[in-house]
């Protein structure tokens, strides 16, 4: 039976990849006592009888849990920012050309971030197209749920005394400096960062993720053509004309572990949209995918995905 260990088990992503997995038969969990979990020679033990590793902790955390780690046998699942472009690093989104492959047999596995897939899903396959040139001025604008922020933010958005602001969505990263514009550039195929608009909004669970396709020239079938071309696992699919009576929700896909994509707009004036949670393809859903690959198994296995 395969062995799992989640480093962090306590934030956000651990306690939601813990959850998933308790209710599977086919792995054991090695869980450490609140003490033991500060505890280095404790987590180092547990990391090197690990078979997988899911590492939930803060950046400089997980560099550190990394060095730990000898048992060559062990494979780490990072959701932290910290491996996301490092060299050695296979980047853990499945659906990106080739990557499936590299996942399956990697040992070092960089889960992506939220924001983050989303614009890949949507810029990587039309820049690998030629529809998009890689020194092209993107930009787009993800909105989320609080729940991406962890557990401090949970917090703060569900006091019954918050501060009156965080009633309406509110724009963050402001210095265009955001920690996923690195991942972001590389995954995508470009050559210069995309403008990005990252916006958290009065909600628990829900991203919206959309890119501007304007000033670019590109026809609408074109573009969908490609997207219904290259996504073609149940974890990401495209879909035509979707929306709720002329809107589109951030919250459609919550619970869920699956991506949706659309194309909004005119020939010339388009955008494209994924739909997601952060959680789950954004967070816990996508590790434990990347887990199923090197399994062997059906990257769905465990995991919310519609019909």
């Amino acid at each position: 039976m395969t062995s799992v260990f989640i480093d962090g088990s306590a934030g956000t992503t651990g306690l939601r990849i813990a959850d998933r997995l308790s209710a599977r038969k086919d792995l054991t969990l090695i869980r450490l006592s609140e003490a033991e979990r500060k505890e280095k020679e404790a987590r180092r033990e547990a990391l090197n009888a690990a078979d997988i590793a899911f590492l939930c902790l803060p950046d400089d955390a997980a560099r550190e849990a990394v060095t730990l780690a000898d048992n060559p046998r062990t494979v780490i699942i990072d959701t932290s920012t910290a491996h996301r472009v490092a060299p050695g690093w296979v980047y853990g989104l499945p659906e990106l050309a080739g990557q499936r492959e590299r996942i399956a047999v990697a040992k070092r596995i960089a889960n992506p971030g939220c924001h983050a897939t989303g614009f890949i899903v949507l810029a990587a396959p039309l820049v690998q197209a030629g529809l998009i040139p890689a020194d092209a001025a993107l930009s787009c604008f993800s909105l989320t749920g609080y729940s991406g922020g962890g557990k401090k933010m949970i917090a703060q958005y569900e006091d019954a005394g918050r501060d009156p602001l965080l009633a309406a969505p509110r724009m963050y990263g402001l210095s265009q400096a955001h920690k996923h514009l690195p991942e972001m550039t590389a995954m995508a195929g470009l050559s210069r960062s995309p403008v990005f608009c990252p916006v958290v909004a009065p909600y628990y669970a829900g991203m919206e993720v959309v890119l501007s396709l304007n000033g670019l020239g590109l026809e609408r079938e074109a573009v969908e053509a490609v997207y219904a071309a290259y996504y073609t696992t149940p974890m990401i699919r495209f879909r035509r004309d979707a929306d709720e009576a002329g809107f589109l929700s951030a919250a459609a896909y919550a619970g869920r572990d699956d991506l949706e994509i659309t194309v909004q707009g005119q020939d010339g004036r388009l955008t494209a949209t994924a739909r997601f949670d952060n959680l789950g393809k954004g967070a816990s859903g996508a590790a434990i995918q990347n887990m199923n690959l090197v399994l062997g198994l059906p990257e769905n296995t465990g995991l919310a995905v519609g019909a």
